[in-house]
């Protein structure tokens, strides 16, 4: 092929433009579980804006903490990060550290029956997830 680029820019542009979409869905999706478990909760302010920002500010906080803390002291960087990431969800849905804390479980919880009752309809499979 010599130094012909086997795909076009048409192919990288398609490419990033999935990967955006993807995960602008993923993020969508994540902000439904925790909308839906701030509702179940009784917590006011929780709404599926307020997910996505908990859910985008969380993980780009927790990220920016964990990474810090790691260069310092490695030991204490996930503790750090995940915290970091509970203080976010605390204050974008305007609640307490165990409201917060609760809807980030339920939220896991939700998801997870959400995948069996898809896998039982034969929708999703969880060897699917092999692949995140």
């Amino acid at each position: 092929m010599g130094d012909k680029m086997p795909h076009g820019p048409a192919m990288v542009f398609g490419m990033g433009a999935a990967m955006i979409l993807g995960f602008l869905l993923a993020l969508f999706i994540a902000a439904i579980f925790l909308w839906m478990a701030g509702k179940l909760l009784g917590i006011e302010k929780a709404s599926i804006g307020r997910a996505m920002v908990a859910i985008l500010g969380g993980g780009i906080f927790g990220g920016i903490v964990g990474a810090a803390t790691a260069a310092i002291f490695p030991p204490l960087a996930p503790l750090l990060a995940f915290l970091a990431n509970m203080w976010v969800i605390k204050t974008v849905f305007d609640t307490g550290w165990l409201r917060a804390f609760l809807a980030w479980i339920l939220s896991a919880v939700i998801a997870g029956i959400v995948m069996v009752i898809l896998a039982l309809l034969g929708i999703f499979t969880i060897g699917a997830l092999a692949a995140l």
